[in-house]
């Protein structure tokens, strides 16, 4: 029986044989994880690289957030009874300090009036002139900004009129002289800078109106270049007027805050005249506008009564959240 006496030689052989093939079975194996493990970790690697990029691209180009505002704050007219200033200025300065605007364009300041500001909200920096002699003389339409946020690269003032470097200039058909102030930023964090430019139109002369339209938007050209530009103030009309659609129909766009944010809330007017104004005839005359590549996340109107007789203004202050 050659077969059986060959059974032991067959078996070592078919033993050797398996050990071998096992053999290269395991270094086929060893080899595939360690390739595997190899090519893991180079996969890691990138995808480490492109998220440290994306994140270094991304804090290259950060968003910058700036609450703006704008709010007459009324002049200090002793014929406003309970709403003259001396009984609203403390809770003028609450209100601001509660609603902590980054930036703040206001109308009607006198200079003590601008001294009580300061004195109540000591986290400001101000820029702005009386209108009458470029120092303190008559209404200012300062811009306040705040000092942990912003540096100050540059401010100044001009007026509403054919000659605007003319200090105390009457402009066109205007009742009283006007102005505008800004103030260029700069944000100490993300590095961006902007314009905020604030002012008050004349609540008489339509000629005026126009043309100071047409004269701001000239200068926000002139000083923002292409940097992000907001524009706060009085304007004395509604949205109906030549004036508004001057700033919102120009070849250089600005845009109304207002309509264009993602939420709005609260009152859909700003001027009542101490509550005065019927509540059916009030109208928005304070607006907030900004250049398009300025993003409004909400926008808000507040109303300024205190009690039913009482008010911070007779007008409500208008805020808005914007991105850029």
């Amino acid at each position: 029986m050659p077969l059986a006496g060959n059974l032991p030689s067959l078996i070592g052989q078919i033993a050797k044989c398996f050990f071998f093939f096992s053999c290269i079975i395991y270094e086929i194996a060893l080899n595939l994880i360690t390739n595997t493990y190899k090519l893991m970790n180079k996969i890691c690697f990138f995808i480490g690289v492109f998220i440290t990029l994306l994140l270094a691209g991304c804090s290259s180009n950060p968003i910058t957030h700036v609450r703006v505002a704008t709010f007459n704050i009324r002049y200090d007219n002793p014929g406003d009874s309970l709403n003259s200033w001396k009984y609203r200025k403390e809770k003028v300065c609450e209100f601001i300090r509660e609603k902590h605007p980054d930036v703040l364009g206001m109308q009607e300041v006198l200079n003590h009036q601008l001294k009580d500001l300061l004195s109540g909200l000591p986290d400001y920096a101000y820029v702005g002139v009386g209108r009458e002699d470029g120092k303190t003389q008559g209404e200012y339409a300062p811009v306040f900004y705040r000092k942990d946020k912003y540096d100050l690269l540059d401010s100044n003032t001009f007026w509403l009129s054919e000659h605007p470097d003319s200090i105390g200039k009457l402009g066109w058909d205007a009742a009283c002289t006007r102005v505008a102030t800004w103030a260029k930023l700069k944000d100490k964090t993300t590095g961006k800078e902007f314009l905020m430019l604030n002012t008050h139109f004349d609540h008489v002369g339509t000629e005026a109106r126009r043309n100071s339209a047409l004269l701001i938007i000239d200068k926000i050209k002139e000083i923002a270049g292409t940097h992000p530009a907001m524009m706060t103030g009085d304007f004395n009309v509604s949205e109906e007027w030549e004036a508004y659609k001057t700033i919102t129909s120009n070849e250089f766009v600005l845009k109304d805050a207002w309509k264009i944010a993602g939420k709005q809330s609260g009152e859909n007017y700003t001027f009542h005249d101490f509550g005065r104004v019927p509540v059916a005839e009030r109208e928005k005359i304070d607006f907030i506008f900004v250049t398009p590549q300025i993003k409004v996340a909400d926008a808000e109107i507040i109303s300024s009564a205190i009690t039913d007789s009482t008010y911070l203004s007779d007008h409500n202050a208008h805020l808005a959240d914007l991105e850029f």
